[in-house]
């Protein structure tokens, strides 16, 4: 027997972020992990991009991002952040990710969200960009 189902479309464009600094040498989702978008709560919603941005200097390290879904974080992409010491002349430590690559697609289920950590002790922004079903 076919399931039906009545479609449901992308509503209003949502931004959300975290702050992360805590040194979190973890990958199995324990430890200091910042929210950094939470899913609508009835249909759930799709990422479009990730902005990673440090606030200072950076040595060679990790971010790294988390779907969680209420009760346990699972680990889902590693994002390696080089060296940089930044100046006048000289940027911040930064990437984005688009959600639209292979490999990148971010949908959350009602319910889940997504999280963020930083494996050494240095500040970064983690913006994402999407929205609700």
């Amino acid at each position: 027997m076919a399931k039906t189902a009545t479609p449901i479309f992308a509503q209003d464009p949502r931004h959300s972020a975290a702050a992360i600094s805590t040194a979190n040498t973890n990958r199995d989702g324990t430890g200091t992990i910042g929210t950094v978008f939470t899913a609508d709560a009835t249909d759930g919603s799709e990422i479009d991009s990730i902005q990673i941005t440090a606030t200072g200097t950076t040595t060679a390290g990790v971010v790294r991002l988390y779907k969680h879904n209420g009760i346990t974080a699972f680990l889902w992409k590693e994002i390696l952040v080089g060296a940089i010491t930044p100046s006048a002349t000289i940027a911040v430590f930064q990437r984005r990710i688009d959600c639209s690559m292979p490999g990148f697609a971010c949908r959350l289920p009602a319910g889940w969200s997504l999280r963020a950590s930083t494996h050494n002790a240095e500040s970064f922004n983690v913006h994402a960009e999407g929205f609700d079903y």
